[in-house]
């Protein structure tokens, strides 16, 4: 049952993306991604923390129109987390895959205090119909991580980790 409903979730993704595709022009869509993560922290400085590893979850991508879709997501990350200023910044790379040919391939960057971090996110590559794609859009990502980095020791495996990344204006430009 789980697979059926991943292979419609794509295909009905793809159907989104291959009408931006078709009118190759320049489009704005809200996405937002709830996710779950892993990794494992590690002691940089005295006082920082860095988070390696991914999240992964279903990308609800919202047209103008009002038509709704999803794709899969994945994004290795590296997050730091400063104790002393409650400050944090991360960097990661995602995967959005829409279909076995339709590949789309983004990078984010974000600052912010413990639990949000705002930032960009820009879709820098595809494949298939995607190929050339570009475009970007502010993002949001909200954690609970730092809380649990406080109670957590050097090189503790997190299995847990969940949050939101929501992106309210992406712009997508194809060729």
């Amino acid at each position: 049952m789980r697979g059926r409903q991943s292979i419609t979730s794509l295909a009905a993704a793809a159907l989104v993306f291959c009408s931006l595709a078709a009118h190759a022009e320049t489009s704005r869509v809200s996405a937002i991604i709830p996710w779950q993560g892993q990794g494992q922290l590690f002691p940089v400085s005295a006082d920082k923390l860095r988070f390696l590893g991914a999240f992964e979850g279903i990308m609800y991508v919202e047209t103008a129109e009002g038509a709704m879709n999803e794709a899969f997501v994945r994004c290795p990350i590296v997050q730091d987390i400063d104790g002393n200023n409650k400050r944090t910044s991360a960097s990661g790379s995602c995967v959005i895959t829409v279909s076995a040919e339709d590949v789309v391939f983004a990078d984010i960057t974000c600052e912010g205090v413990a639990g949000m971090c705002v930032g960009e996110f820009t879709l820098t590559s595809g494949t298939g119909r995607f190929a050339g794609v570009s475009g970007s859009g502010e993002m949001t990502v909200r954690s609970p991580l730092h809380a649990l980095a406080a109670d957590l020791s050097e090189g503790t495996l997190i299995h847990a980790a969940a949050g939101l990344l929501q992106i309210p204006e992406l712009e997508v430009r194809l060729p």
